[in-house]
């Protein structure tokens, strides 16, 4: 698989380019475009179980869409639900990558995805405790919101990030969590800011520029509690990929 990024920032799309006969994993509805014959199956990938854990915990589709060339070969275009930009990691063995719910987009067939307990410290951005974990080898297409930036960490170096704005991380990554102010819930409060991340090296940490967390809090707080604005809030964390 060949991947070919476009239209970034703002509204990422991958090709996804695909060699005679070659399967690709799909995050269900992300597939924008395909070229001619290309043939499309959606399953419980993993079995039922599996499927129900990456669904409920890792915020993934219950149903995985695998695309496969024809002979002539092919092409798949995918694109997130927000405006963003969309980039790829190659994963290899041994080397697992994680990924904040919602970003996943595709993969080789060659890498296993799953839901994994992140801990208590991954509650705090909004997302739960639980992240998605990918490892094998091969190549992982991964989304934003709001534009992507790559923080290349050396060994024992830190950077503080704040919950919302965390991405994807390398497994050589070290992580903890902390309050963003040393005063106690009341002066996070005045602060506006709640728990960060710190991520120490050596390793590569991804970050979006946008915070879908408070982009909802700010449409709830807009819209205030009348029904029609209950029920645009509805659709607005439909759109963020909430229930």
């Amino acid at each position: 698989m060949q991947v070919q990024t476009r239209q970034g920032p703002a509204y990422g799309v991958a090709r996804l380019t695909l060699a005679p006969n070659e399967p690709v994993r799909v995050e269900s509805g992300a597939m924008m475009a395909m070229s001619a014959d290309v043939a499309l199956a959606s399953k419980a990938e993993g079995g039922i179980m599996k499927s129900l854990k990456r669904a409920a915990l890792g915020g993934e589709s219950f149903f995985v869409s695998t695309y496969t060339a024809p002979p002539a070969g092919g092409f798949v275009d995918v694109a997130a639900r927000l405006p963003g930009d969309v980039t790829t990691h190659d994963v290899v063995p041994g080397h697992a990558l994680f990924i904040q719910k919602g970003s996943w987009l595709a993969n080789d067939v060659t890498i296993n995805l799953d839901a994994k307990w992140g801990g208590f410290k991954n509650m705090f951005g909004g997302e739960g405790g639980f992240i998605v974990r990918a490892e094998g080898q091969g190549t992982v297409v991964f989304a934003c919101y709001g534009a992507l930036e790559v923080w290349n960490l050396a060994a024992g170096q830190t950077i503080t990030v704040d919950t919302g704005h965390m991405v994807a991380y390398e497994d050589s990554i070290t992580m903890g969590m902390r309050k963003a102010s040393g005063g106690g819930l009341v002066q996070s409060f005045k602060s506006g800011e709640g728990f960060v991340f710190d991520f120490t090296g050596p390793g590569r940490v991804w970050t979006q520029t946008r915070n879908p967390t408070e982009f909802l809090g700010w449409i709830q707080a807009t819209l205030g509690t009348s029904n029609s604005g209950s029920a645009l809030g509805g659709i607005a964390g439909g759109l963020l990929g909430r229930d």
